[in-house]
Order: C-alpha cells, then sequence, then structure tokens
C-alpha cells in the first residue's frame, strides 16, 4: 500500500496510498497544495495494526495494481478499509485494483474483459459530477483485464464509462459509493499519456474529502514519534547522505594527454592494448556506430581490482592478481558497498569526457530480481552458477577515443604514471599497423533450440496470466545454447567473434567484456540508463520498444506507420515508460519528464520506436554528498522491459544458466 502525510496553515493532511505508488504520489504532490506522502505496501500491516493509526490521516488513496481484488494476496487489507467503523471513517481514492477492490466488496461482479485493454488509450465518458465536476473529455490510460458490473440498484453509482464496441462493450470506468466518502477510477490518471482526467480528478477528490471532513468534525491527530517509527519518511524516500565528515570532493586527479588520430580505428587501440591476449581480463564499451561517439578502452594492469559478488552470498570477493580476498556484507548490502567503496575514488579529468577512470563490468539480472523477493530458480542441481552477479574490474588507464572529432584521450588516476601515458600517446601516433588476418572458419556450432512443446504451453500460460489480471505485459524467454568447439587453430577467438559482430551488426552501444569467468559480446542499438555528474544531475532513460528491421523498401515513412502507428507497439513502449516513471518518482521525487514519447529513431540496420525519461534530483538532494546516482540503478533493475520490476509480474523468466559455449 502508499500513504503520504500532508501540512497546510499548519494542520495536519494526511493522504494514504498502496501498491504501486510513485507516480501516483507524483501526481498527488502536484495537486494538492502542501501534500507530504508516506507509502506503504498493502501486506505491510494487518488491519488491527494499522486501524489505530488512521486517525493521523485525512484521506487514503488505494491502487493501482495488477492483480484481482479476489486474490487476498493482491488487494492485502485494502478490502477491510471499505468496512472500517464509522468513528474511524476516512475519504478513500481507488485507481484500478481499487476501483474493483471497492465494487466487489458492495456486490458487483468481477469479469474479464474479452480484449485486455494494456497500455491502452480510451475516451472516458463522465456525468460531470463528484470526481469530474468541472471536467471535460477525458483521455484515460487503461491497464487492465478485468473490469466490474454495478449491481443496478446497489450502493455504488457510475460516474465514468467507456465504450469498447464489440470487443468488450459499456465498461465503467468509475464510481462512487452513495452514503460513504469512497470514489474510484479504473484508468490511471497518473499515466503519461492520459489527458483531462489526471490532476483535475485528484484536486476535486481532495476538495470532496475537506468537505466530508468538515461535515463530520473531524481532526487529524498531530504527527508523533510512534508514527515515524511505524511509518518512516514522507515520499520520497531518499537514500541517506554519506556522514558530513566524508565529502565527496574529488580525490584523483586525472592525468590526460589528447593524441590526434584521424585513422586511427578503436579495434587497433584494442588490440594494442592486449585484446588479442584471450588469458587477460579486457575493457571495451565501444560506439561503433551513430548516433555513439565515445568509444572507452581500458588498459588493465596484473593487479587491476576485480570485484565479484554473487546472489545469496554474505560476502564479496575482491581480486587483485593472484591475490583474493574477502568482505563481509552481513550489515550492508551490495549497493552500499559500492556507494561507499567509489566515494573516495572521485576524480577529475577533462569535462568532456563522458569517463575518467573507475568501475567497469556487468550486474545480472537477477541481482535486480533478487530485490523483488521473488525466489530464483536454481540450475536444477547443487552446482552453483559459475558467472557471478556483479563482476566489475576498477579502471585506471584508459584511453577514450572520440569519433567525432578523431581525437583519442590517453588516460591514468595513477600518480606517476607519466612514462606510461606517454608510451601510450606515441603509440597511437604511429600509422596503424595492416593485419594481415586470415579469416578463420567458423567451426560448426551446435545449436539447442527450446523445446517447441513445452515453448508453446508457456505461450498460452502467458495469455493466461495476462486474461488474469496477474500481469500488464509479459515477454516470455527461453534460452538457446549455442556450443562452439574449442579445439582447433582455426577456431576464432571472443575477440575475433567479437570483431565480425561489430562489422554484420554495427551498434552505439556495443561492448565486449573480458571478465574472467565471463565474456560478454554485445552489440545493442540501446542504452538503459545514464547519470550525469554533479551538480545538478540528470538521469536520463531511453527505452526501447519497436524494432523494424532495415530492407529495401522500408524508409522513414514505412517506420513510421509500422511502429508509431502501431497500437501495439505504443502500448508497449507506454508500459515501459510509465514503469520508468515511476521508479524515477520513487528516487528524485516530482521532478520527472518525458521528454521524447515514441520517437522514430534512425540506426544502422533498424528503425527503432524510442522513448526519452529523465529526472532531476530534488535541491536538497542535488549537492556533493548526494548518493542518488547508486539509487537510480538500484531502484531500475530489473530494467523496464516487459518482465519483471515493480510494474510487471515475473512470469518463470528467470533462469540462471548462462552458456557461453564450450
Amino acid at each position: 500500500m502508499i500513504r503520504s502525510l500532508t501540512s497546510s496553515l499548519g494542520l495536519f493532511h494526511r493522504l494514504y496510498f498502496a501498491h504501486k505508488p510513485d507516480s501516483l504520489a507524483s501526481l498527488c504532490r502536484q495537486s494538492i497544495p502542501n501534500c507530504v506522502i508516506h507509502i506503504v505496501r498493502n501486506d505491510e500491516f494487518s488491519m488491527e495494526e494499522l486501524l489505530p493509526h488512521l486517525a493521523l490521516f485525512s484521506a487514503i488513496v488505494v491502487g493501482p495494481g495488477p492483480g484481482s481484488p479476489a486474490n487476498p494476496q493482491d488487494i492485502g487489507l485494502v478490502k477491510d478499509l471499505w468496512h472500517i467503523r464509522d468513528d474511524y471513517l476516512l475519504p478513500v481514492l481507488g485507481v484500478c485494483l481499487g476501483l474493483q477492490s471497492l465494487a466487489i466488496e458492495f456486490g458487483a461482479r468481477l469479469h474479464r474483459l474479452h480484449v485486455v485493454r494494456h497500455g491502452r488509450v480510451s475516451t472516458i465518458h463522465h456525468n460531470g459530477t463528484d470526481l469530474f465536476e468541472g471536467v471535460g473529455m477525458v483521455e484515460g490510460v487503461r491497464y487492465h483485464s478485468l473490469h466490474v458490473e454495478l449491481p443496478e440498484s446497489g450502493e455504488l453509482e457510475e460516474l465514468a464509462w467507456t465504450d469498447d464496441g464489440q470487443d468488450n462493450g459499456r465498461v465503467t470506468m468509475a464510481a462512487k459509493h452513495k452514503t460513504r466518502p469512497f470514489w474510484a477510477v479504473q484508468y490511471h490518471p497518473e499515466s503519461v499519456c492520459t489527458e483531462g482526467g489526471g490532476a483535475e480528478i485528484v484536486r476535486n477528490f481532495w476538495y470532496m474529502a475537506q468537505r466530508w471532513t468538515a461535515e463530520k468534525q473531524k481532526v487529524s491527530s498531530p504527527w508523533n514519534a510512534t508514527a515515524r517509527r511505524m511509518f518512516g519518511h514522507p515520499w520520497p524516500n531518499r537514500p541517506p547522505h554519506p556522514p558530513p565528515s566524508t565529502k565527496l570532493q574529488p580525490s584523483l586527479t586525472v592525468s590526460t594527454v589528447v593524441v590526434d588520430a584521424p585513422a586511427l580505428s578503436v579495434t587497433a587501440i584494442c588490440e594494442l592494448l592486449g585484446a588479442r591476449d584471450e588469458h587477460s581480463p579486457f575493457i571495451l564499451l565501444d560506439s561503433a556506430a551513430k548516433p555513439g561517439r565515445f568509444s572507452i578502452i581500458g588498459s588493465l594492469l596484473p593487479d587491476t581490482l576485480q570485484i565479484n559478488y554473487s546472489i545469496p552470498d554474505t560476502f564479496i570477493t575482491l581480486k587483485r592478481g593472484e591475490s583474493t580476498t574477502q568482505e563481509d556484507l552481513r550489515n550492508a548490502d551490495i549497493w552500499s558497498w559500492l556507494a561507499a567503496f567509489i566515494r573516495p575514488h572521485r576524480a577529475k579529468g577533462c569535462p568532456e569526457l563522458p569517463f575518467w577512470g573507475g568501475l567497469i563490468g556487468y550486474l545480472s539480472y537477477e541481482l535486480g530480481v533478487n530485490s523483488l523477493h521473488i525466489p530464483l530458480r536454481s540450475n536444477g542441481g547443487p552446482t552453483r552458477n559459475r558467472h557471478p552477479d556483479v563482476n566489475l574490474v576498477f579502471v585506471e588507464r584508459s584511453v577514450v577515443l572520440d569519433t567525432h572529432t578523431n581525437k583519442a584521450y590517453v588516460q591514468s588516476l595513477l600518480p606517476d604514471d607519466n612514462e606510461w601515458i606517454s608510451r601510450t600517446a606515441r603509440q597511437l601516433m604511429e600509422p596503424e599497423p595492416k593485419h594481415l588476418d586470415r579469416p578463420k572458419k567458423n567451426p560448426s556450432a551446435v545449436v539447442k533450440l527450446p523445446d517447441r512443446k513445452q515453448y508453446i504451453s508457456r505461450i498460452n500460460e502467458a495469455k493466461e496470466h495476462l486474461f488474469a489480471g496477474d500481469s500488464y505485459e509479459i515477454c516470455l524467454t527461453a534460452p538457446t545454447r549455442i556450443s562452439i568447439p574449442n579445439c582447433s587453430a582455426s577456431t576464432p577467438s571472443s575477440w575475433e567473434r567479437y570483431k565480425m559482430l561489430r562489422r554484420s551488426n554495427p551498434a552505439p552501444h556495443s561492448a565486449y567484456l573480458r571478465l574472467h569467468p565471463s565474456t560478454l559480446l554485445s552489440s545493442s542499438p540501446e542504452r538503459f540508463l545514464s547519470f550525469s555528474r554533479l551538480p545538478n544531475s540528470i538521469c536520463q532513460l531511453r527505452p526501447i520498444k519497436g524494432t523494424v528491421r532495415k530492407a529495401p523498401g522500408i524508409d522513414r515513412a514505412v517506420a513510421e506507420e509500422l511502429l508509431a502507428g502501431s497500437t501495439k507497439e505504443v502500448a508497449e513502449n507506454l508500459m515501459i515508460v510509465d514503469l520508468i516513471r515511476h521508479d524515477l518518482h520513487g528516487v528524485v521525487g516530482e521532478d520527472v519528464q518525458v521528454k521524447q514519447f515514441c520517437s522514430v529513431e534512425e540506426y544502422e540496420t533498424v528503425w527503432q520506436l524510442v522513448s526519452v525519461i529523465e529526472g532531476k534530483a530534488a535541491e536538497e538532494s542535488r549537492d556533493e554528498n548526494s548518493e542518488i546516482g547508486w539509487e537510480v540503478l538500484r531502484r531500475s533493475l530489473p530494467p523496464g522491459k516487459p518482465s519483471g520490476d515493480h510494474f510487471f509480474r515475473l512470469y518463470d523468466l528467470v533462469n540462471r544458466q548462462h552458456d557461453w559455449g564450450s
């Protein structure tokens, strides 16, 4: 559940929420002056525990979903709110699941829609009263596969509806209780694409709640120490700052030499710095195509620090060459450890560069799933997954190639490292060697596809979850394993395979990470998350949902029609956008904006449907002591894709088996 606290004219006005709250909390903050919000899960307390504290609050907001109001695990104590005694009664606004819960508790019937409405915009018709007083046309975003049928002469009155025609017919979109201060809407007022029925209905709810409170002569109890212990800090519950004694001023100086390199390729620099040696670790973050600009190559030392962590260990493993140590995590988590580690390693270098040195590596999907307290599947046997969930190296020497200016920046965090910088700069100024590599044959690969019968059965199971209301969007995945024998001198190395991938599918966010025991080859047009430097940091996410491969006859106009003109593609992208907004609101507060919604962008081999979401930290968090970047990353995992995270129930998606070939 979610709850919130507000203060106005010296009186305590408090709001209380449930389930997936942050975007809805932000909408309430924008719509209700001086409101202060607390968020509580709907299974965090029993009604007996909560009831004595309801007097602290002036109103309640319940919702949204996913889930079913008929499922106790989905609805929690929300069902009990509709039946509390008059002396504890508070005004309640339900959203989505909140409307369905209100309706079935007062005699409505719960049905499945014939055609689900997930991420779809509908025209909402209303009677212009109560929540909709003074509200004109409403275009509302819907996230539901369940709907309610109100009894003709019951205790509820319909306030708004939509007409789905032959698909679903008339569907209730808003209702109120005739005698109790309960109102609810089925659509999502907080969605980025809802127009006309967002802030307006929240303000109307607040006015009606205040009027009801005055008529009943109710007075909220003052906030106290017990309330603070029980309900925590107000929304957004930002991470604590480091102790005042820990100043986040740059403590490392970046030594840099700039080299003009008009004919120097990324792969040549990599091979100069050791990419061909398969036995040593190697780092490349590669802008292999437009609109990418900077490629980052790490020059790792024999004693470069490597950080490994595996779920559910209570320790972190630190490797320096042949030396291995462990640090206890029982009094912390991996995120606080990483934040504490990087704090004294802050640096200051050329401002135009995105990287001066620091941690590079990967975080597993399971690291995010674990934060949702969802059990992870095992590998089907006692053997542990051999690939860590966190695998990072601390890069102290690097070369950054700017493909726009053809300049290479040789830089080091190490003191007195001028000899390496000068030597590397001289090597980069030499003509690029002409390698006469003979193309190696790709050996016969053994491809193991998912079992067809099982895969189809899981598709049907996923569709059932969607219709049952368990999820808004599901991406069913199954592993395809490709094994390549490594028994011949003609077998391409992992580095050579990456170069093949780079040639066949150049992408702006490619990567080659050789961090034993794991090697990752990536060719992606998508950057998940970026966080600019202090001060005035901006967090940006650019989700891609909707792809058309380039081919003869597929120009921009055709791609626009296939992507931006597709109800399905836009709905999927919208759901990811709303999810990301929810995650960002939960960290930075109100200042989250969609800078671009469902625009078609051109890449080397594909057309993509891309949205851009940005968030800025509140003023009090924009100082040099802020750890907000780590918190944004933690809250954003698993990534905003249709498989998991706070908005989407996982459907058997987590498979810890990673087969990189033998």
